[in-house]
């Protein structure tokens, strides 16, 4: 699979990767805290936060497992980094990152346009419920309050992960820092290879 990657592609994905380990960790206490108030519903409205870097990491390297590889690593950093879940963590990365490649694999690679990205966000946000589901004990809710969690999961995977991907990558584009990658190859930063 990395076998057509550059070496930059590659340390750049594991940048993104150790970087948004580092935010997923962060992020998992503003779930606790914040479900101290509202519940487990909290988690919900920013799951999109751990799905992102597959989001920007494909949206910029635009190579097949971008999204899932560098998912991967960010669960492996948090993991190394004291989350409490542990090695399971690391089949979530996985979960997620293939929920977000199914998407631009059904585009054949091919099209990073806003509304491809925020379906990979979704995608990651439906691939990590159906898991989540299982092995989160979701069966104790009614099935109208699991619905509603799974709209939430989807609504902030478009949201944060989809147009808050784009905007970072974007962002870093505009700085001339992505010369070279497949993201400045194409035009206005938004169309196909």
């Amino acid at each position: 699979m990395l076998k057509s990657w550059k070496l930059k592609e590659i340390i750049l994905m594991s940048i993104f990767a150790v970087v948004f380990g580092i935010v997923y960790l962060l992020f998992l206490h503003v779930g606790n805290i914040w479900s101290g108030f509202i519940g487990p519903i909290a988690y919900e409205w920013i799951f999109g936060v751990w799905f992102i870097v597959s989001i920007i990491c494909m949206y910029i390297i635009r190579k097949p497992g971008a999204a899932v590889i560098s998912e991967t690593i960010a669960a492996a950093i948090e993991v190394l980094l004291g989350n409490a879940v542990g090695p399971r963590l690391i089949l979530s990365g996985v979960i997620q990152g293939l929920g977000a490649e199914a998407v631009f694999a059904a585009t054949r690679y091919k099209r990073f346009d806003l509304w491809v990205l925020m379906l990979a966000g979704a995608g990651s946000a439906v691939f990590s419920f159906v898991y989540g589901y299982f092995l989160g004990g979701f069966t104790v809710y009614t099935t109208g309050y699991v619905l509603f969690m799974l709209a939430v999961r989807i609504f902030s995977g478009t949201l944060i992960a989809g147009v808050g991907g784009k905007a970072i990558a974007d962002g870093l584009l505009a700085t001339g820092s992505l010369r070279g990658y497949s993201i400045s190859r194409s035009k206005k930063g938004d169309a196909r290879v």
